[in-house]
């Protein structure tokens, strides 16, 4: 069905014949035009260029990237790509080691900030320091931000979720309750400022618990109050959760938060 596909059938045999040595890939799932192009013109794998063109229109329509957008360009984003690859991690939590690397001053120019070898460990070495730096920056301000904090979560207590489901889903009441979350599970929601993005309204931190065991620190999510979704969703060291827990949050609690959003508004 596309014309530029056809086009260039009807001028290049050679193009003609990568598309039949390809077909089984071809016809197992859908790639951009652009992408079969591209893997023709580089013979990189589809697979590979699929995936480079799928986690770029991530980046383009999720304001909250805008940071990697402006530091990678060009080739340096498909480096990136292959870096949160290799590195077995996520755009996400890159943003927050980007973020604690612009607050201590670091030069991001430099390929030993951009990519450190070892990126789990540097991650937690440069959020560690963040947090220290944080700490006494703004240990007069703590006082007042767990009373903003407590009301917020008093504010949006009803969506709070336990019906009818093997998980309950539980609204952080405290900064200190983000600290022991992130610590459990090993992941940053107690060291970056998600407490200031909860006190502002900007989202909200729930904890996904079994039922069974509601006081176990289980999976972690950060809701969107004015975009009315899921921004993140993991469980230890930032792992996706399992399909009967993404189920629970996205087709049980994300349409009864939904609803009662409104109702709190109203």
């Amino acid at each position: 069905m596309s014309t530029t596909i056809l086009k260039r059938c009807g001028t290049d045999k050679t193009f003609c014949k990568w598309l039949i040595s390809n077909k089984e890939l071809l016809q197992n799932r859908h790639y951009y035009i652009d992408v079969i192009i591209r893997a023709y013109r580089t013979k990189k794998p589809l697979e590979q260029l699929q995936s480079y063109k799928e986690a770029k229109l991530r980046l383009i329509h999720d304001s909250s990237l805008t940071p990697i957008k402006e530091l990678f360009k060009g080739k340096d984003l498909e480096r990136f790509f292959d870096y949160m690859l290799k590195q077995q991690t996520n755009p996400n939590t890159y943003l927050d080691y980007l973020k604690a690397c612009q607050n201590l001053g670091l030069d991001m120019t430099e390929d030993k900030n951009r990519f450190p070898h070892d990126f789990k460990r540097w991650h937690d070495i440069r959020i560690d320091q963040y947090a220290t730096k944080k700490a006494i920056e703004d240990e007069e301000k703590r006082k007042e931000l767990y009373i903003q904090f407590a009301a917020v979560a008093e504010k949006y207590l009803s969506l709070q979720h336990a019906k009818r489901s093997a998980f309950v889903c539980i609204i952080a009441k405290s900064p200190a309750d983000l600290i022991r979350e992130g610590e459990a599970l090993h992941h940053c929601v107690g060291r970056m400022n998600y407490d200031q993005r909860m006190v502002r309204e900007e989202s909200l931190i729930f904890f996904i618990r079994n039922k069974q065991e509601p006081d176990t620190p289980f999976v972690t999510v950060e809701y969107s109050i004015s975009q009315k979704k899921v921004l993140q969703c993991y469980g230890e060291h930032d792992h996706k959760p399992s399909s009967d827990v993404l189920h629970y949050v996205n087709k049980v609690w994300l349409p009864y938060a939904n609803k009662t959003l409104k109702q709190i508004a109203a």
